[in-house]
């Protein structure tokens, strides 16, 4: 069944780098997919993380959509409440215009840090409700005409004669069920925080109260998970300590400002309590050789029946980044279009 596999890249700052770096090093490695095999580069979208680069999924999508020839470029995702869907709609038309049949718009909904939701909203009056925000999105990039709308008469520009790819990310029940009703596709997060025992149950839903619309004809279902691929398993396992730091650090009360190095990973250590809280981490990524990650793929894939599967490349550094996406592709046999799975 599956037939993809995708890259979701949050542009880490390693440390003794900087951000600039950070970004074009995502331009490299979205070059580098490009050429690989891979279907779909996404950026991600967050904000006040000293650790990450991606901020702007849209201005980083023009640049790498410009970089690249075939891959398929797309936000991973824009957090609609924050935003206006008309400008959102505007902003991904342009997209389009320019790279027709290689736009992606996956919308989150994840409000962030309670600062940053405030900084985002602080001049907005009343708040339109999330599922109303996504049938504007699909209104205007559909120019669906509907007399009940209460901007009926919009349109958004520029007037293109595509549409781009339209994913819902989400992690539970209700997020699917929009999903769902709204004819969209469906990214479940399963790299997000305290794994979802429901989480095939919730994929199930999704699928069976599909409802068709302009975007989609058919439910379609993809997997996110963090992965980290090297030569060896006992490299994987190295180069995961700086992983496990991070993903501590970030999840906790404290800013790292910085993705840590694999020696400040070891140099610090970690406490009894810090070793539990990395155990069930890893349920949330795969970590090993490129033969041991791509059976670990098949199965998640083959569990949640996945048409796609993205993976975070969430690991250190810029060499090990290229090298574990290249292993991959070869041993996925992505370049021949024979996906192995």
């Amino acid at each position: 069944m599956l037939t993809q596999i995708n890259i979701l890249d949050y542009s880490p700052i390693f440390e003794n780098t900087n951000a600039q770096k950070a970004l074009f090093h995502t331009r490299e490695l979205a070059q580098l997919a490009d050429e690989l095999g891979y279907h779909r580069y996404w950026v991600a979208e967050h904000h006040h993380v000293f650790s990450v680069a991606s901020s702007s999924p849209e201005l980083l999508m023009m640049q790498l959509a410009a970089s690249t020839k075939r891959v398929r470029i797309g936000s991973g995702g824009v957090m609609l409440p924050h935003y206006s869907p008309y400008k959102v709609a505007e902003n991904f038309r342009m997209l389009e215009a320019f790279y027709p049949n290689r736009i992606d718009l996956g919308i989150g909904r994840s409000p962030g840090y309670p600062i940053v939701n405030q900084a985002l909203n602080e001049t907005k009056g009343r708040k339109i409700p999330y599922n109303q925000q996504i049938k504007d999105v699909y209104k205007y990039l559909t120019d669906d005409v509907d007399d009940n709308h209460r901007f009926k008469d919009l349109i958004a520009t520029p007037v293109v004669e595509t549409m781009p790819d339209m994913w819902l990310l989400g992690t539970g029940s209700g997020s699917a069920r929009t999903a769902a009703e709204n004819g969209m596709a469906y990214a479940f997060a399963h790299f997000a925080p305290y794994f979802r025992s429901d989480g095939l149950e919730i994929i199930h839903r999704y699928r069976n109260d599909f409802i068709p619309s302009s975007f989609l004809q058919e439910p379609k279902v993809m997997i996110a998970v963090f992965a980290i691929i090297a030569e060896t398993t006992e490299e994987a396992e190295e180069i995961a300590q700086s992983f496990d730091l991070w993903l501590l650090m970030v999840e906790s009360d404290y800013q790292p400002p910085f993705f840590p190095s694999i020696k400040t990973a070891k140099q610090r250590g970690s406490s009894i309590v810090e070793r539990e809280k990395v155990q069930k981490n890893r349920s949330r990524v795969v970590i090993g050789s490129p033969e041991q990650v791509k059976n670990d793929l098949k199965k998640l894939a083959d569990y949640y029946q996945a048409d796609e599967i993205t993976i975070i490349p969430q690991f250190y550094d810029a060499n090990n980044r290229v090298k574990g996406l290249k292993l991959l592709a070869d041993i996925l046999e992505l370049r021949t279009n024979k996906l192995s799975l």
